[in-house]
C-alpha cells in the first residue's frame, strides 16, 4: 500500500486534524450510516462520547462543534468557516440537531456530548464512540479513532483496526525509506517521478496536477488571509495575532522578490523573517479556525506552506511543475510516516506532527533544488531527527502556545536540513527508517501528560489569563 498525496494533504479547517477534521468526518460517517440504514427516522436521540486526547482537550480544539456539524452531514473540506460556528451555536441554544441533515432531534450538549478527561479506549487515544436511540432502545452503537492528519479508523472489532488500502495496484509500492530508495534506483525516476506514477495508477495525470495546484492555492489563500487578519485568537488565551504586523513591517523594510529575479533583499537573514512570516500566518488562521491544509496534520499546517512559500519566492525558476513535484515528495514522505509509524501528537507528541513535518519539508525542498533521492532521504532523516522527544504540551488546550511558534522555528529547520544535506553525498550514518523507528520507540515511552492531554509541559507551567 502507498498512501495518496491527498491522503496526506486535505483541504479542512482548524484547529485541530485530530480533534477537529478527524470527529466532523466520524460523526458525519455515523450519521450517513443511520440514513442509509433506513432507520434515520426512527432515532430520538444520539450521543456522543469522546475519549482520552479527545476527552482532555476537545474543549480547546473545537470538538465540540465539529462533532455536531458532522452529525448534521457536514465535512471538512467544505464546511463554512464562519457560518458553521454559528450553526453549532444555535443548534447548541435551541436544543436541537438535525440528523444527516434530515432529521431533527433533541440534543442536549451537557448530557449528549461528552468529553471524558480522563478515560481511554484501548487501540487509540483519540477514541469516540456514537450511540443512537429510539426512545429507551439502543438502535446502533459504533466506536471509532482519529489517528492523526484527519485519518479515521472504524472499530472493526478486532482490537486493532487499521487503514483499508486502496486496492488500485501501483507500479512502484513502497512503505519504508529503503524500499522508496530502491524503487528510485530501479527506474531512475527521482522520488516526485515515483510518487506521480502511483498516483497517475488511481487517477488521470491532468487531474493529480490540478489537484496539487488546488491544494497549493489554498495554502496561498490561508498565508493571505493570516497576513491580512488582526486581532486576538481564539480561546481565552488572548494571543495576539502577529503576522498582519508582522507583514507590514516585512513591506517596508524588504519585499520578498519576484519568483523568477535572482537579487536577495540586503539584509541576508531577511528571508528567514518571511519564512517566519508565512508559518506565523497559516498557523494563527488554523487557531481561528479558518480553512487549511492538513499537511500532514492541522497543528503542523504551517511548515509545508513557509518552506514552499520560500522556494516560489527565493528560488529562481520555481514554477507550477516544481510545486507539483514539491508536494509529491512531501506526501511520498509523510506515507512512510503514516504506514509504519505515527503523525498523532496524542499518541507520539508533537514529534510526530511538528517533527513528521519538518522531515516532509526537508526532503521535499532537497529534491526542489537539486538533490539525489540518497540527499533528499538524508534531508528528512535530519528534519526528525532534531525534534525527537517533543513533546505535545498546548496551554489551555488551545493549538496556540507553543504551537504556532513552533511551525515558524521547524520551518527555519527544514530549509536548513535540505541545505545540510545537499553539501553532502547522501551518506549518512543514521537513515530515515531508523530515525522513524526511533520517534515512534520515545513516544511509546513518552509519559501520557506529554501527550496532548495538557498535563504537562508548557501546559502547567503557564499561568492562564
Amino acid at each position: 500500500m502507498t498512501v495518496s498525496v491527498f491522503d496526506l494533504f486535505s483541504i479542512g479547517i482548524g484547529p485541530s486534524s485530530s480533534h477537529t477534521v478527524g470527529p466532523m468526518r466520524a460523526a458525519k460517517r455515523f450519521a450517513t450510516a443511520l440514513a442509509e440504514s433506513g432507520r434515520l427516522t426512527e432515532v430520538t436521540r444520539v450521543r456522543a462520547e469522546l475519549f482520552g486526547s479527545l476527552g482532555a482537550t476537545g474543549h480547546g480544539h473545537g470538538s465540540y462543534n465539529a462533532v455536531l456539524l458532522g452529525l448534521e452531514g457536514e465535512d471538512p473540506e467544505s464546511v463554512d468557516t464562519t457560518a458553521g460556528p454559528r450553526r453549532a451555536a444555535e443548534a447548541m441554544a435551541e436544543g436541537k440537531l438535525l440528523l444527516a441533515g434530515q432529521h431533527r432531534i433533541p440534543f442536549d450538549r451537557d448530557a449528549d456530548l461528552i468529553l471524558h478527561r480522563r478515560r481511554s479506549l484501548p487501540f487509540h487515544p483519540n477514541g469516540m464512540t456514537f450511540t443512537a436511540w429510539t426512545g429507551d432502545t439502543e438502535l446502533t452503537s459504533r466506536t471509532y479513532y482519529s489517528i492523526g492528519g484527519g485519518f479515521v479508523l472504524d472499530d472493526d472489532g478486532s482490537g486493532a483496526p487499521s487503514i483499508v488500502s486502496d486496492p488500485t495496484p501501483v507500479p512502484y509500492p513502497f512503505r519504508t525509506g529503503v524500499e522508496l530508495l530502491d524503487r528510485c534506483t530501479e527506474t531512475g525516476l527521482p522520488i516526485a517521478g515515483v510518487m506521480l506514477a502511483n498516483e497517475v495508477a488511481r487517477r488521470p495525470e491532468a487531474e493529480v496536477r490540478a489537484g496539487l495546484l488546488r491544494i497549493w492555492s489554498v495554502m496561498a489563500e490561508c498565508v493571505r488571509n493570516g497576513c491580512a487578519t488582526t486581532g486576538v485568537l481564539p480561546g481565552g488565551l488572548k494571543v495576539r495575532r502577529r503576522a498582519a504586523e508582522l507583514h507590514q513591517k516585512l513591506l517596508i523594510e524588504s519585499a520578498p522578490p519576484a519568483a523568477d529575479s535572482t537579487p536577495l533583499p540586503l539584509d541576508p537573514l531577511a528571508a528567514m523573517d518571511w519564512i517566519t512570516l508565512w508559518a506565523l500566518a497559516v498557523n494563527e488562521e488554523n487557531a481561528s479556525g479558518g480553512r487549511v491544509v492538513t499537511a500532514p496534520t492541522n497543528g503542523a499546517a504551517g511548515i509545508i506552506p513557509a518552506v514552499l512559500h520560500y522556494a516560489v519566492r527565493f528560488v529562481p525558476g520555481t514554477n507550477d511543475d516544481s510545486i507539483i513535484d514539491f508536494l509529491l515528495v512531501a506526501a511520498a514522505l509523510g506515507s512512510i510516516y503514516q504506514q509504519t509509524a505515527s503523525i498523532s501528537g496524542a499518541e507520539v507528541g508533537c514529534q510526530g506532527e511538528v517533527g513528521t513535518a519538518c522531515s516532509m519539508a526537508a526532503g521535499a525542498l532537497a529534491e526542489l533544488l537539486g538533490g539525489t533521492p540518497e540527499q533528499v532521504e538524508n534531508a528528512a532523516e535530519i528534519g526528525m531527527e532534531h525534534h525527537l522527544g517533543l513533546t505535545c504540551d498546548p496551554v489551555g488546550g488551545l493549538v496556540q502556545i507553543p504551537c504556532i511558534e513552533r511551525n515558524a522555528v521547524a520551518s527555519v529547520k527544514a530549509i536548513t536540513a535540505a541545505r545540510l544535506a545537499l553539501r553532502g553525498d547522501g551518506q549518512h550514518t543514521v537513515s530515515l527508517d531508523k530515525v522513524i523507528k526511533t520517534m515512534m520507540q520515545t513516544g511509546a515511552d513518552m509519559k501520557i501528560k506529554y501527550k496532548e492531554t495538557a498535563r504537562g509541559g508548557l501546559a502547567v507551567n503557564i499561568v492562564e489569563c
